[in-house]
């Protein structure tokens, strides 16, 4: 139960966070769809202008990744009431709907099945890769969705890219999925091409995807594969010793050191990093998302949530991966707390805040919850762009800014307005309870 004190801070910050979310979700209404050809635009600077230029794909292509989340963002909106609240129910809808036109009928593969990696602007593939991080997104998307608006389509589109995944990525063996396939569902060449590994990344978002598959479809085969992913995740993700994720394995999940494979985020922003071979390291933003996601999908399973991991999770985000001087997040370090990369990105920044009070939540520890006040401090100060009413991407240590961009490939509504969303709803709950 908060004080006197903590609950108008809360009641402060939640404000803030409705003006975040209500210029963020604004600025995606208006520059984020595709109005000539559907789909999704992601690209744009800080003055909120479509890029020039980018490191790998044109500003115009559309990505699985920024495409589904956009989908998943206006459904979310949707299904929470806020877009209602806001006044954006038929804009949210439209968006929705039309990015689910464009993504059925452009990016899904008639002949193999599965979802493409990259189209250009008009919807012409470029790379029908099958990822199963580009999969995962798929299924969380149309699955809310679906939920939101009730088209059938998204359920149906979800069912058979989890039946493919369970054909072709699924490994019967060791456990756990295969993530980088070909076109037509081989498995993808080793080294940067990624078809000799498995991940924590790809693992946990495949776990946030079947958890809102289930609580669409409420099927046991979805609670089944939620629970087996679960499963490998604590059995073999986890290093004990530190309580922290690990990052990448052999296919029978022997811990090695992280490389940078193409097609994913680091990659495309520095695609000569695939060649660098860093040291083994974790991500203090994945270690503090794994803890929410993890209990969200305890909830849709009606399970109690994992207290003694929540607890030792953010401990250890707390020693490690919190910057005492300045606030907010650093981006990687080693198991033993030596930092690695002291650069402060949006998204573990803006997932940390749903941690944070997702922690608090669990263990009703004060100091969580004034850690998510110090952190949502830095990012409102730092990170918020005013001009865009987005979050800039990259800040160095001290918050000055490194990289300005509002959008690009990666980036879009998803990790920061599904923070606003989850936080708000959780400060309702958590003053509604005092």
């Amino acid at each position: 139960m908060v004080n006197k004190s903590q609950a108008e801070q809360l009641v402060h910050t939640r404000k803030q966070m409705d003006e975040f979310m209500k210029n963020s979700v604004e600025f995606w209404l208006e520059h984020g769809i595709d109005r000539e050809y559907g789909g999704y635009l992601v690209c744009f600077d800080e003055d909120g202008k479509q890029m020039d230029s980018l490191a790998v794909l044109e500003p115009t292509d559309k990505m699985i990744v920024t495409q589904t989340r956009m989908i998943w963002g206006l459904s979310a909106l949707l299904r929470t009431g806020i877009a209602k609240e806001f006044g954006w129910q038929e804009q949210c809808l439209e968006g929705a709907k039309q990015g689910v036109d464009f993504f059925i009928d452009k990016f899904w593969d008639q002949t193999y099945g599965g979802w493409a990696w990259v189209t250009d602007r008009q919807g012409k593939v470029l790379d029908n890769g099958k990822l199963v991080y580009g999969q995962t997104f798929a299924i969380y998307a149309l699955a809310e969705y679906y939920m939101a608006t009730g088209d059938e389509r998204g359920m149906d589109y979800a069912e058979k890219t989890f039946r493919l995944l369970m054909d072709h990525a699924a490994d019967k063996e060791r456990g756990g999925y295969f993530e980088n396939f070909k076109e037509d569902w081989s498995i993808e060449d080793a080294g940067v091409y990624g078809g000799d590994l498995k991940s924590l990344d790809i693992h946990m978002h495949t776990m946030e995807a079947y958890t809102t598959l289930y609580e669409a479809s409420g099927k046991e085969e979805h609670k089944k594969a939620l629970l087996d992913i679960i499963d490998i995740i604590l059995k073999y993700m986890v290093d004990y010793d530190y309580w922290c994720g690990r990052n990448q394995f052999t296919l029978d999940f022997v811990p090695k050191p992280a490389i940078s494979i193409r097609r994913t985020w680091n990659y495309d922003r520095d695609p000569e990093s695939a060649n660098r071979n860093p040291l083994d390291t974790t991500s203090y933003g994945h270690n503090i998302e794994l803890v929410w996601l993890l209990n969200r999908a305890y909830e849709v399973l009606g399970e109690a949530p994992a207290r003694e991991f929540t607890r030792k999770f953010a401990e250890y985000t707390v020693n490690n991966g919190w910057d005492k001087k300045h606030g907010g997040i650093y981006r990687d370090g080693m198991h033993d707390g030596r930092l690695v990369v002291r650069d402060k990105e949006w998204w573990q920044n803006f997932e940390s805040l749903t941690g944070f009070l997702d922690v608090y939540q669990v263990t009703e520890e004060d100091c969580y919850l004034e850690k998510f006040l110090e952190l949502w401090k830095f990012d409102h100060t730092y990170f918020y762009n005013s001009k865009t009413g987005e979050s800039r991407q990259l800040l160095s240590e001290d918050g000055s800014v490194l990289i300005p961009d509002t959008g690009n490939q990666w980036k879009c509504i998803y990790h920061t307005d599904r923070a606003m969303m989850e936080c708000r709803m959780r400060i309702d709950k958590i003053l509604a309870d005092s």
